[in-house]
């Protein structure tokens, strides 16, 4: 035996070898492949452990790492608990008595004591939670070497890190759970243990030159982070929304924030330590600051508000660390949160506030001006100077805010440090920030608010520094020595300004406006004007798109402010337009705006960014404002359709023809020759198609260019007709003419998204019955045959999509899954549309129906359950779908094979733990609809009737009751939303809940009892006190009386459980049923 494990471990060495080794890749696919059969293979844990011990290579004690992780992480047949246990000891001891691994395999043992722990949080033997005892496990670390203490760190670090992460095997019920227990029973724990060491860390004088010392400290603070950043109460799902952040420390840990000493700790470290671990103390620092406000009286607060803020003015005055592009980063996330959760009256009381003030203003004005040093950190200190201009108005201390004097440097210094970079760019070959309009549109939105406090000293800048630029621009343009290079920049300062001047327009909507200031946006709307008239006069020979896309966001600011009902018709700014430009107006700026979409869509048509834009500003204007549609006609003759461009470049035409439905709608009326005039160059693109499909050989590019583009045209006009009469034009107009059309192209081109995707999602439109306007007269036999050509059109595509065979998974969706999941919207906008009686088609023996639902089966049996809710777009079409399935269709899914229930019951429970609530909530709405017909079919066959059971109902019934756990599951999972989690959809989570509860009476008996037992004693009494009333008065049936009543109940249920539990530590056993 000992010589077959010599054997064993040198070929698993060898093979790690290979794999983490070599470059060859078809060497490394086959290691791969043969560990991948060590790791399922039945002896896997005896042979880690020969690895770990005998093994001599890194790679074979990483590996046999990563094994144990994936064994104890498993959900179906998990490790035993004793196996749990003996593992958990076992990797302690091994890290303990081997302090010197190499640092990738300590972090993967690491994690797998993390993993371990969490997993087994609610486990017991002999009524004791065996796993939770994490700081005894690592005392034995801290009072040893220097390497030992950084491992004891690194396990609580990770540990925490771990239990704060929810991971996708494991219901996310369980994970919150796991995460409140941990949080009121350790967390505080290892966060008063992080802060002590860091105490003595920094007491002893810390010795900087060696290694272990800095792998300790930088530990330290990633545990402390790790606390601070912990997930206290289930709500960040995601961690993108950084600045709305407030840390919602529980109330049992005030003491450490009411002591000034852990502030003031962090403050001395910071100035205490090399600049490469002080991002990590200022993160901290940016997560303390965001202490949600109710721990504290107003005393405490101010008090800690105070030193704060002396510790912000230490930094500012000892600026050096601050050139690290991480610290300043963090350090402006810091001054950020100033703001974001203090109010300026508290700020403005602070003692050393004018000095402090100051310094922030003058590091916002270098940073600023020093415009190519860490740009991503602006977007925190613009946020800071915008939430205190936005609090002037409201600010009601007698202390001076002093932000008059400040906020205007601040914008200067943004606005000429963005004209002093156009040069720089251009000369360097630097990347041009307007590129990345996302960024830039961000700070605008900031700027707007800055720039509107003090805002004649804006106007005053704007006006000279836009005069000087128009001036020279001008020059440059008549001069016949002009180089290219000055008009580029002149052109890029122009760019800055109009953008600029859109933004500051824009921000009216913060603040009370004046006259004043409305003659002030009058000055500024005329430069811009002026300049549109340059530009646009010189298109013919040359134009500027990062010009014309700033042009267009100012319109689109001008727009939102200056048009429509709620603008004063006196307003000052029109005096001033009507002294300078003649525009007396609205009207006469209308028309100068539809000049310029008009100008844009002849000059600019290949240009995807400004069509887009353009053709957004015409589609905003239809739908606010119903101006005349004379002033439109004479302009749109030009529009043919363009047989140049792209396909994918097409998506603009859908918003130009939605407009211009909207437009044809305000007078149409039941006109039908003004309509078939409108829709002529759609006819003959038809009729050509049409053409082409009759022929064999035709030019299948030309084909599908041309079908592209009118589908995408029509399903504007479509979108647009959401009246009856218009919509009955169109569908007229389209069936049965030009439909075969359609379903040919589907036939043709299913494998190419770029064709079906338009025709799939203009048949998605036709049939959604927007508005009621599907209603089709008594004697019509319109809505049937409408279905037929929908479940034709699904059927065919689905049928050919499956045949693709195995897709690449990053292909899946465009290729697949976004086709099928247009189906399944059309398919629902079909069912639920009232235009179809569903029943006459067995009745007359029409296979329509029952083919568009076996194929809705197929596809669906060919998406696993991981994808349904990976792609958002595809998991609300498929749960709004499934919701009118089991509403209305219920005899066709109790019809199904039982693998096919068993799949659709998963994917529900699956949904109920969803984040979006959209999908959780047709979850509810599914599961609510499949129990109320169980109920009602199981008291049916228990009562003597003449009428047996369906056939269906009857197998379903069966079904049901051979797999009770799949519902028993469901009603453990809702029960444990409502109970311990932050419950977004109490309404549509109780509705099912009722008809669960009726059908498990026993199961739930034994959930309640499992529950009320996991409480402390002296909790006990008081859970099941709130089970009894929840079933208070609750009789044995799903009439909407009974369902309302339970409702109220179970409102009451979730106030009195929360209020119970608030002070406990809770948990549930092992044997817990979510388990």
């Amino acid at each position: 035996k000992f010589e077959r494990d010599l054997t064993l471990l040198a070929q698993l060495e060898n093979l790690c070898k290979q794999l983490y080794e070599t470059t060859d890749t078809a060497t490394r696919l086959q290691a791969e492949k043969a560990l991948v059969e060590f790791t399922n293979s039945p002896d896997c844990l005896s042979k880690c452990q020969l690895l770990l011990e005998r093994g001599s290579s890194s790679y074979s004690q990483l590996l046999a790492a990563t094994c144990l992780t994936k064994l104890v992480s498993r959900t179906n047949n998990p490790l035993p608990l004793e196996q749990r246990i003996d593992i958990r000891n076992y990797v302690l001891n091994y890290l303990a008595t081997r302090p010197k691994l190499a640092t990738f395999v300590t972090q993967a043992l690491i994690q797998l004591y993390a993993r371990i722990t969490k997993l087994g949080w609610f486990d017991c033997q002999k009524d004791e939670y065996v796993f939770r005892n994490v700081i005894t496990d690592v005392t034995r670390f801290l009072q040893d070497s220097v390497e030992h203490c950084i491992i004891g760190v690194t396990i609580l670090s990770q540990l925490t890190n771990e239990i704060n992460q929810a991971d996708t095997t494991h219901p996310l019920t369980k994970h919150r759970k796991i995460a409140s227990s941990f949080r009121d029973s350790s967390l505080f724990d290892i966060f008063t243990l992080s802060c002590n060491l860091l105490k003595q860390a920094s007491g002893k004088n810390l010795n900087l030159n060696d290694e272990s010392q800095h792998g300790l400290l930088m530990q330290l603070l990633k545990l402390t982070h790790n606390c601070l950043n912990f997930d206290f109460i289930g709500t960040s799902t995601d961690e993108s929304s950084d600045d709305l952040c407030t840390v919602q420390i529980p109330t049992s840990w005030r003491s450490a924030f009411l002591d000034s000493s852990t502030l003031q700790l962090f403050f001395d470290l910071y100035h205490s330590i090399p600049p490469s671990f002080s991002p990590l103390v200022l993160s901290c620092l940016v997560q303390i600051a965001s202490v949600r406000r109710s721990l504290f009286n107003n005393a405490e607060r101010a008090k800690f508000l105070s030193h704060l803020v002396d510790g912000v003015k230490r930094i500012l005055e000892n600026p050096q660390s601050l050139s690290d592009p991480n610290n300043y980063h963090e350090f402006c996330r810091l001054l950020a949160r100033l703001k974001s959760n203090y109010q300026l009256g508290e700020l403005v009381k602070v003692e050393n506030y004018p000095e402090v003030i100051r310094l922030i203003a003058n590091f916002t004005v270098t940073s600023l001006q020093h415009w190519e040093f860490a740009p991503n950190s602006v977007h925190y200190l613009l946020s800071l100077w915008q939430r205190l201009a936005a609090s002037v108005p409201y600010v009601k201390a007698t202390e001076p805010h002093m932000l008059e004097t400040y906020t205007p440097e601040v914008t200067k210094a943004y606005i000429t440090s963005r004209l002093e970079s156009v040069h720089i760019i251009l000369r360097d070959g630097l990347e041009d920030p307007l590129d990345d309009t996302g960024l830039v549109q961000q700070q605008l939105d900031q700027l707007s608010t800055i720039g509107r406090c003090e805002y004649e000293k804006t106007c005053a800048l704007l006006v000279q520094l836009f005069d000087q630029s128009a001036q020279s621009y001008q020059e440059l343009l008549q001069s016949a020595t002009a180089s290219p290079m000055d008009v580029a920049v002149q052109e890029g300062r122009l760019t800055w300004l109009v953008y600029i001047i859109g933004a500051v327009i824009g921000g009216r909507v913060s603040f009370a406006s004046t006259d004043e200031q409305d003659a002030m946006d009058g000055e500024l709307v005329c430069r811009v004007l002026q300049l549109m008239n340059l530009t646009d006069s010189r298109l013919a020979q040359a134009g500027n798109e990062k010009l014309e896309l700033a042009m267009l966001s100012f319109f689109e600011q001008f727009r939102k402010i200056y048009i429509g009902d709620q603008v004063q018709k006196s307003s000052k700014l029109y005096r001033r337009l009507s002294e300078v430009l003649g525009l007396n107006d609205e009207t006469m700026v209308l028309s100068v705006f539809i000049g310029k979409i008009i100008t844009n869509l002849k000059y600019w048509g290949r240009c995807e960014p400004i069509t887009s834009k353009t053709l957004q500003l015409l589609n905003d204007l239809s739908i606010g404002y119903p101006f005349q549609k004379s002033c439109w006609s004479e302009h749109f003759s030009f529009l043919g359709i363009n047989n140049q461009s792209n396909l994918t470049d097409m998506r603009c035409r859908t918003t130009f023809y939605t407009a211009l439905g909207r437009l044809l709608m305000v007078d149409l009326g039941e006109d039908e020759d003004q309509y078939e005039q409108f829709m002529l160059p759609l006819t003959a693109a038809f009729e050509t198609v049409a053409q082409m499909f009759s022929t064999n050989t035709f030019n299948e590019q030309e084909a599908k260019r041309t079908l592209v583009g009118l589908v995408r045209d029509l399903r504007g006009i479509a979108f647009a007709f959401n009246a009856k009469t218009s919509f009955m034009m169109l569908f007229e107009w389209i069936y049965p003419s030009y439909m075969p059309i359609l379903q040919r192209a589907i036939e043709l081109w299913y494998h190419d998204p770029a064709c079906t995707t338009p025709v799939l999602k203009l048949m998605a439109e036709l049939v959604h019955n927007r508005s009621q306007r599907l209603q089709f007269d008594v004697s019509s036999p319109n809505g049937i045959l409408l279905f037929r050509e929908t479940s034709k059109m699904i059927t065919t595509y689905g049928n050919r999509i499956l045949t693709l065979g195995e897709v690449p998974k990053d292909q899946v969706y465009a290729l697949k899954l976004k086709g099928i999941s247009i189906c399944f919207s059309m398919l629902k906008a079909a069912l639920s549309g009232s235009y179809v009686n569903f029943g006459v088609f067995r009745l007359y023996g029409d296979d329509a129906l029952d083919n568009a639902l076996q194929t809705f089966i197929k596809l669906l049996l060919s998406i696993p359950h991981s994808d349904l809710l990976d792609y958002p777009k595809l998991s609300q079409s498929y749960y709004s779908l499934l919701e009118v399935l089991t509403q209305d269709h219920m005899n066709f899914i109790a019809s199904l094979e039982p693998h096919v229930i068993m799949y659709i019951l998963s994917s529900i429970s699956e949904g109920l733990t969803a984040l979006d609530t959209m999908v959780c909530t047709g979850c509810c709405s599914c599961l609510d609809h499949i129990v109320t017909y169980l109920f009602k079919q199981l008291s049916r066959s228990t009562k003597k009737r003449t009428t047996p059971l369906t056939q269906e109902s009857d197998r379903f019934l069966h079904i049901m009751q051979q797999h009770p756990e799949m519902i028993q599951q469901m009603l453990s999972t809702v029960l444990n939303i409502i109970i311990f989690e932050d419950c977004r959809n109490q309404w549509s989570m109780s509705r099912p809940l009722l008809g669960l509860i009726l059908l498990n009476e026993k199961y739930f008996s034994d959930l309640r009892n499992s529950i009320v037992n996991s409480q402390p004693p002296e909790k006990q009494q008081a859970m099941h006190l709130c089970f009894e009333n929840l079933m208070e008065g609750i009789e044995r049936n799903l009439l909407t009386k009974n369902r309302d009543r339970f409702t109220q109940n179970l409102s009451a249920f979730r106030r009195e459980v929360n209020d119970s539990m608030k002070n406990s530590t809770y948990g549930v056993n092992s044997n817990d049923m979510m388990s």
